[in-house]
This record gives structure tokens, sequence and C-alpha cells, in this order.
């Protein structure tokens, strides 16, 4: 199981969309505030659908609250300004995934303390970085692959036909 870790997440559509991510590959999420919306705002429900009452969901007062729960936690932290790409390192079981809010990310406080956990998704050096929900799909789901989908289905059947369905 991963753990995906927002930090100070700002935008409703974008936790919703990450929580039905996490539902989807069994990941638990955690919140870390402040929050700049309400957990119950409509905006979480319509992105996260019906996945989010299924949730596995922690909230944390602060940074310190997180660390001080999650001792010995391995932590990688996702910013646009790491040394190594986020394929570059190996994630193991109960691995923790952190992103920051989608204004500022995580603060370069918290990053110059553990600068061999930073990481970063490669794009083009003229653009400052990609929505919050898809840089988490992209790291969770290279993750997951590495651990070759634990618990995953991945049989591919369809709803009405089957694959050996002549039309």
């Amino acid at each position: 199981m991963i753990n995906i870790v927002l930090f100070e997440p700002e935008e409703a559509p974008n936790t919703g969309n990450i929580g039905r991510t996490c539902v989807c590959i069994g990941a638990r999420l955690h919140l870390i505030e402040p929050l700049g919306f309400q957990l119950t705002d409509k905006k979480i429900r319509r992105a996260g659908l019906d996945y989010w009452g299924r949730l596995d969901v922690t909230r944390y007062m602060d940074y310190n609250d997180f660390m001080e729960r999650n001792p010995g936690a391995e932590v990688y932290y996702a910013t646009t300004k790491a040394r190594y790409r986020y394929s570059d390192v190996q994630y193991k079981d109960n691995v923790f995934i952190m992103f920051g809010k989608e204004s500022a990310g995580i603060p370069e406080e918290i990053l110059v303390q553990h600068p061999d956990h930073c990481i970063r998704i490669p794009m083009k050096p003229e653009e400052r970085s990609l929505n919050l929900s898809n840089a988490v799909s992209i790291v969770a789901y290279e993750a997951m692959r590495q651990m070759d989908f634990p618990e995953l289905e991945d049989s591919g059947n369809l709803h009405r036909l089957s694959w050996d369905d002549e039309i």
C-alpha cells in the first residue's frame, strides 16, 4: 500500500480527484492542514463521486503533527525543484509520497531537510507545474507499477460483452 500526502491542499476538486484515485489503487490519503476548503464541500463530493465514502483518509493539524504520528516513515517529497526524477527511486510498501499545495508547493524549509528524497516529474523548463491531481496520478501509478500493482484487478473485463464475442 502507498500513502499519498497532501500538504495544505487548496482546491477541493483536486483533492476529490486524488481521493478517488486513492480508493481505486488502495492507497491511504493524508491531509495536512490548513485545507483551503471544507471536507463537506460539494466540489469534493462531485470530483470524488461515490468513492469518497470508501476513502481511508487521515487529517493532521500541521506538518509536525504528520511527522510525529508517522515516526520512521519513508517520505518522498514531490516538487518541481528536485534533483531526482520520480522514476529514479525504488518505492516500497507503505511509502509516503507528499505533494504540496497548488499555489506554492512544499515549503523549501522542508525540502532542504530531505534533499535525497525530493522527486520531480520531468517537464519543459519554461513551465511551472502540472495539475496536482495529475501529478499524484503519475507518481502513484509509478509506485504501484514498481510493486507490480498489488491487489489491483487488471483483467480488462468488458461491461456487457466478452473479448471473445464477435459483433
